[in-house]
């Protein structure tokens, strides 16, 4: 399903974003089960829609795709209860089918889009380093200055994908994603609940301190503070709360 310009006298073609989300999987730090995040994928959906874009959505390896629990507005944490985009989604059914036919990122053709969106979640952080199709896809779209973005873990795309010259894309650039202050929140959470022993993380790694040993001039807003910017045309957004502000630069970028 794709959503059209909703101006019938409109001449011009519309934008066409990608959306990538992350497969599920089992975290190897916690033995969870994890996948996207809901509101990384249902905001820029929502803004892509009303600037008239269409939008197609894919996972590494297509398929079926499952969310992390509590990023659903009606898991029982009640942690995104107020996330009233992400519960109209889920409860249109021909938008909420298309988490369970994903298409595989291989089959993006890239000279039909005029950007690519990668939403976090947890599963990123396990998924995306064997996931080499994004990793080409991805530097395809930035070598041919189109959009390439990334949200919140789905920022754990630029540990891997790189230039025609070898180097990684972000080295040199000023690029955000899940801080480490955010990083320690999730940590003391799962700690001060007894989820997890406190020596051992939620995460197997850090976006913050990856992007600064790549090279990458790391920024962000301060916890949980909705961010996103753009360096060329690399676009990256902070965390969960920054998928709004995230497409709505892309929209920026691109125009209507």
């Amino acid at each position: 399903m794709s959503l059209r310009d909703p101006n019938p006298s409109s001449t011009s073609k519309p934008k066409r974003v990608a959306i990538v989300i992350a497969n599920p999987a089992i975290s190897s730090s916690t033995g969870w089960p994890v996948g996207f995040w809901w509101s990384e994928l249902t905001h820029p959906y929502h803004v892509f829609a009303e600037a008239g874009y269409e939008v197609e959505l894919f996972s590494p390896n297509g398929g079926a795709c499952q969310a992390d629990a509590m990023s659903d507005p009606n898991d029982s944490s009640g942690y995104s209860r107020t996330d009233l985009i992400s519960q109209g989604f889920i409860h249109t059914p021909e938008l909420r089918a298309l988490i369970d036919q994903t298409r595989p990122v291989r089959e993006i053709a890239i000279d039909r889009f005029d950007a690519i969106l990668v939403a976090g979640g947890q599963a990123p952080m396990f998924t995306f380093e064997p996931a080499t199709d994004l990793h080409q896809i991805f530097a395809a779209f930035h070598g041919e200055g189109k959009v390439a973005a990334a949200l919140c873990h789905g920022v754990a795309i630029l540990a891997y994908a790189r230039n025609q010259d070898g180097r990684l894309i972000a080295e040199g650039k000023t690029v955000t994603g899940f801080a480490n202050v955010e990083e320690d929140f999730a940590d003391n959470a799962v700690w001060t609940y007894g989820l997890l022993p406190r020596d051992q993380h939620v995460m197997p790694w850090r976006i913050e301190d990856r992007l600064r040993a790549l090279g990458a001039n790391y920024v962000h807003a301060g916890l949980w503070r909705s961010f996103a910017i753009r360096d060329g045309n690399l676009i990256t957004g902070q965390q969960n709360f920054s998928g709004e502000e995230t497409a709505r630069l892309i929209v920026e970028t691109l125009g209507r």
